[in-house]
């Protein structure tokens, strides 16, 4: 007979989120559009899968206003943001209507439909290929359609719990 372990209980969600805000990441603006409606919100639960083909992994709450919408319309962009964008990010962030968050900024669109920041660092334009829902959150795989890259020298980082500037060593 094999004998395994006990595993430690999980630890709480406020040590959680805690250590969470130590582990530092780049900003970005989720947008989509299509027949639920042009909906964005403010994330930075977003990586790299897979280079062929160009395939990002994006992590979006179930209760934010913007969820059902994404899922809906199947596709969605991720604008991630230059150091400038703290205001808009925030007013991502937060409540209010979608057409509100969208007054501030220059949004254009490319092969989705989905709105593209205009001076985002860059705009990965994709189609969600599949899902998968792990605690609170959806997890999507979006294959990327199209992408736009800006000039700003320096990117929007968020590290513990505070706005930052990132950009190229001098």
């Amino acid at each position: 007979m094999t004998s395994h372990p006990v595993a430690p209980p999980h630890p709480d969600g406020s040590a959680y989120r805690a250590a969470m805000a130590r582990l530092g990441a780049s900003v970005h603006i989720v947008t989509s559009a299509g027949p639920a409606g042009r909906v964005g919100l403010t994330a930075s639960a977003v990586c790299s899968v897979t280079d062929d083909p160009p395939m990002l992994l994006v992590c979006l709450n179930r209760r934010s206003s913007a969820h059902d919408a994404t899922l809906a319309n199947g596709v969605l962009c991720v604008n991630t943001l230059a150091a400038g964008h703290e205001p808009l990010s925030r007013r991502f962030s937060g409540g209010g209507d979608m057409d509100g968050r969208f007054a501030q900024g220059a949004w254009s669109r490319l092969e989705t439909g989905s709105p593209v920041l205009e001076d985002a660092m860059t705009a990965f334009d994709c189609r969600i290929v599949d899902t998968t829902r792990q605690g609170t959150h959806t997890v999507m795989f979006c294959e990327v359609q199209g992408l736009r890259t800006g000039e700003a020298p320096a990117g929007l980082f968020y590290f513990s719990r505070t706005y930052h500037a990132l950009g190229p060593a001098t």
